[in-house]
């Protein structure tokens, strides 16, 4: 969202209202100094205010968020594009997050071999060997059940059988068979087993 805009289009629906900033401020129950931030793009409004504040200078929600007056001819364009910032959005999260995934697998599978050599080299009683190798299981574990958690919610998995891209259950993903992020699960879809490869986007 564009705050210089959102604050320079509520800057012009207030006066446009007859109101000072100070008078906004009274009939919303806080600050002038708040009204100016919003002018100024500096912060937004409160959503708890916002549907308050909208009311007051005669706009919809959506004007608010946009920065300007969203007639019947271009809703529907301010609505696929806000839907399409969201899904680039989710896809550059779900990229972010897969890279995670590859640095915790990474970092408990080092750590588990580094503390099991440790606990053969080092000089050490055996309780305290059995103890760190121990608990590099404990990280190595962790690590892969945060790992697979991730993968599952990244992306999507598609069928190969019938395209159909959807996220799988946690369980689903646990007990398949997989080579990398490939995995030979069931599709919900079409009900076939297929080798199904991890994708970003929802859409082909």
């Amino acid at each position: 969202m564009n705050q210089i805009k959102i604050g320079k289009f509520i800057a012009e629906k207030r006066k446009a209202a007859n109101l000072t900033q100070m008078q906004l401020a009274e009939k919303l129950n806080i600050t002038d100094r708040a009204v100016s931030k919003w002018e100024t793009g500096k912060s937004l409004p409160d959503s708890s205010i916002m549907l308050e504040l909208c009311d007051i200078l005669g706009i919809t929600v959506n004007d608010l968020l946009s920065g300007e007056v969203i007639t019947m001819d271009n809703y529907n364009k301010e609505v696929e594009k806000k839907l399409l910032e969201m899904v680039r959005e989710k896809e550059s999260a779900d990229k972010r997050l897969l890279l995670l995934e590859v640095f915790i697998g990474i970092t408990s599978t080092v750590t588990l071999f580094l503390l099991i050599f440790l606990a053969n080299f080092l000089p050490m009683a055996d309780w305290q060997s059995l103890l760190l190798i121990a608990i590099g299981f404990v990280i190595f574990l962790a690590g892969c059940f945060f790992a697979l958690r991730i993968e599952q919610v990244a992306g999507y998995y598609e069928c190969q059988k019938c395209g159909h891209r959807y996220v799988p259950t946690y369980m689903a993903v646990n007990v398949a068979m997989h080579m990398g992020r490939t995995r030979f699960m069931k599709c919900p879809e079409c009900k076939k087993y297929s080798w199904q490869k991890k994708v970003i986007s929802k859409e082909k």
